[in-house]
């Protein structure tokens, strides 16, 4: 039942989001949570980068926000995986206010988006 509230309010929030003029930001503010040390690490990216977060490999497709607010709601498409490993973790749309939301599962680390970056 809470996985259909949550894929309700994703549904919800894409709908909102096609409601609304977006733009392409020239890139996004990632986040990354080592869970066991505490440690945390901000990475910028640009579309079609792979950075390394821990032990993590993150691609940024894309990140959009609202034309009218830049300062508003990020939306970055991400595929994270394990370093030297081939099946992905994570693969989809990643909401910068309601990361959990659509979250990669990992049991060490975590990712979030900060918001894109604005020309």
């Amino acid at each position: 039942m809470m996985m259909r509230a949550a894929l309700f309010v994703l549904l919800a929030a894409g709908a909102a989001q096609a409601q609304q003029k977006v733009t392409s930001g020239a890139g996004a503010l990632l986040r990354g949570l080592d869970k066991v040390n505490g440690q945390t690490v901000d990475v910028q990216m640009k579309p079609g980068e792979t950075a390394s977060i821990f032990g993590l490999d993150v691609a940024l497709g894309d990140c959009r926000y609202p034309t009218e607010n830049p300062t508003g709601d990020a939306f970055a498409f991400l595929t994270i995986w394990e370093k030297g490993e081939a099946e992905q973790l994570f693969d989809g749309w990643m909401i910068a206010t309601s990361p959990a939301l659509n979250a990669l599962d990992h049991s060490r680390y975590d990712v979030w988006v900060i918001r894109c970056i604005t020309p």
